[in-house]
């Protein structure tokens, strides 16, 4: 069934650190779990996202914020997983430093999903296990996957209820979206079924699938979904631009942690500056010491090169490394004066040296842009038509299933 449309909350800042300092004590630990309890401080995660939180960009988020927070794997598909594709084994090994292990899962059928998560278990693959319901892509959606699914409510119950079972000890999470769009919203049916099944955390995404990644994340959703499932914590994602955003949404909505996804891409840092913020004393969001880190070009060079070895060492080819790096560049870059011909030529190079000799032409000791910077990332395309298999919408409570084929072929995207 739908329910009404929360009104918008008010538009969120992207100035910087402009919100009045955290109190001590005013924030705890995000905590979920029940035999093997997850704790995470500052209570922030790092959003999977689909050929972006690989483990060389886990590396890089993780050591701006001295290794707190929690760092979550690109997406895997179960299916993928329980038939052993070498891309998706690769995609789930974790660095040694990284705990606790995150791995967000996708899947459709019931039956998959509690193989897959099995297989977690009795492998020791993760120490935390996520489950996707938020992807809008119209290749999945159109066979009742991703964010389709949870209109759904007997399909949705049935993935959750294998999910959980299967578990053991390891803590099962959901993030999701509000709903299909405003006259089909299912997040607080779905945020009902996720607590009564065991899941252990709702992320909640306050944009429906019909808005992809466009217009403005209705903050009051995770206010209400957070009233409605009072026994779970609730995180807020959407419009976390900055550290001062995250205090700005926890402050808003009482959520009890937030998820970062795009305000991140090409700002590894904000990882950094989120920790200061959440704990003023700890000093690690700059090299120096001094807070909210803005650097120079020149910096942020540096951290395009380290960026760029590290995805050729977890690939194990330099030159394929720099070509998977070529879609970070003007996430980097934006804001700087450096034009379009020099940010192609950037996402044309194919090795290490050349991507230095590139960046050297730069004007590198450029100041960090003004506010403006701090701005949407990513994709900000708005409204789309849902694609949704023939007669979706018809009946909520029926016993539709998915499409095997809503499964992407390989993991990562």
């Amino acid at each position: 069934m739908t329910t009404p449309a929360a009104t918008p909350a008010p538009a969120p800042a992207t100035g910087g650190p402009s919100e009045p300092a955290v109190r001590p004590g005013e924030f705890r630990p995000l905590e979920f779990g029940r035999e093997q309890p997850v704790t995470v401080w500052p209570p922030v995660v790092l959003a999977p996202m689909a050929g972006i939180t690989n483990a060389p960009f886990r590396t890089l988020c993780r050591e701006f914020s001295g290794g707190r927070g929690l760092f979550v794997s690109e997406m895997i598909t179960t299916r993928a997983l329980v038939e052993r594709d070498a891309k998706t084994m690769r995609l789930v090994r974790f660095d040694a430093t990284e705990k606790p292990r995150s791995l967000q899962l996708y899947g459709v059928d019931p039956t998959t999903v509690g193989r897959a998560v099995r297989m977690i278990v009795e492998e020791d693959l993760a120490d935390h296990i996520d489950l996707n319901f938020g992807c809008p892509v119209p290749k999945v959606t159109r066979r009742g996957g991703g964010s389709a699914l949870p209109y759904k409510r007997p399909l949705f119950r049935a993935v959750l209820r294998e999910a959980v079972r299967n578990a053991g000890p390891l803590p099962v999470t959901v993030k999701m979206r509000k709903g299909i769009d405003d006259d089909h919203l299912t997040y607080l049916d779905a945020g009902r079924i996720a607590a009564e099944e065991g899941v252990a955390a709702i992320a909640l995404h306050g944009r429906t699938a019909i808005q992809h990644y466009g217009g403005q994340a209705d903050w009051t959703a995770i206010a209400r979904l957070k009233e409605a499932v009072p026994e779970i914590p609730v995180l807020g994602n959407g419009d976390i631009w900055s550290a001062a955003d995250a205090v700005r949404m926890m402050r808003a909505t009482g959520c009890d942690g937030v998820v970062v996804g795009r305000g991140c891409q090409g700002r590894p840092w904000l990882f950094g500056d989120l920790l200061e913020v959440f704990e003023p004393t700890s000093g690690t969001a700059s090299p120096a010491g001094s807070g909210y880190w803005r650097p120079t070009l020149r910096e942020v060079a540096d951290v395009m090169l380290r960026h760029a070895r590290l995805l050729g060492e977890w690939i194990g080819d330099e030159s394929r490394g720099v070509v998977d790096f070529r879609k970070h560049v003007a996430w980097y870059t934006k804001g700087f004066a450096v034009g379009s011909a020099a940010r192609q030529r950037l996402a044309m190079t194919s090795s290490l040296t050349e991507l230095a000799d590139e960046l050297g032409r730069l004007d590198l000791d450029q100041p960090w842009p003004s506010a403006g910077a701090e701005g949407p990332r990513g994709r900000t395309t708005g409204q789309k038509r849902v694609a949704l298999p023939d007669g979706w919408l018809a009946d909520p409570y029926d016993g539709a299933t998915a499409s095997e084929g809503a499964e992407v072929d390989t993991s990562g995207g």
